[in-house]
């Protein structure tokens, strides 16, 4: 059911916890599942990713696409990271049922409020995690 990269991901996952100065920060929610993502930013002064973290309440899909998903951004920069797609996040997880295409969906969006959360905050507009969202319109499909 699922892949070994998922699993691993899923028994070890990368980047878990809160980032200490991070300066984006952002939470999604999927009201039909119940996961929960938050993710976290630090981004340095040339808009590189230095550090980023997740903390995620939902089943292993979810904890596995928030872990891969820090891996792909993180050294990147924030115009890097915003072409992150979750069919980029499937794909490094070698695949996903399709019934937990959703939690793929959920970590895109999550490092999506987490940089507008990044640019709110540097535009003095928000000062801490503001973003949350209560599900998708269309869960996307992930691409071949």
């Amino acid at each position: 059911m699922y892949t070994e990269k998922v699993m691993d991901h899923f028994a070890h996952p990368r980047n878990m916890g809160e980032v200490e100065g991070a300066n984006g920060v952002g939470m999604v929610g999927n009201a039909k599942c119940g996961d929960i993502m938050q993710m976290f930013l630090k981004v340095n002064d040339d808009g590189i990713i230095e550090d980023v973290g997740f903390k995620t309440f939902g089943c292993g899909a979810a904890v596995a696409t928030s872990s891969m998903a820090t891996e792909l951004i993180k050294g990147k920069s924030i115009d890097e990271a915003l072409k992150l797609t979750n069919s980029a996040v499937v794909e490094a997880l070698e695949g996903l049922p399709p019934a937990k295409l959703h939690c793929s969906v959920l970590a895109e969006e999550a490092v999506r409020a987490a940089i507008d959360n990044y640019y709110a905050r540097k535009e003095g507009k928000a000062e801490e995690c503001n973003t949350v969202t209560t599900g998708h319109e269309e869960e996307k499909p992930a691409e071949d």
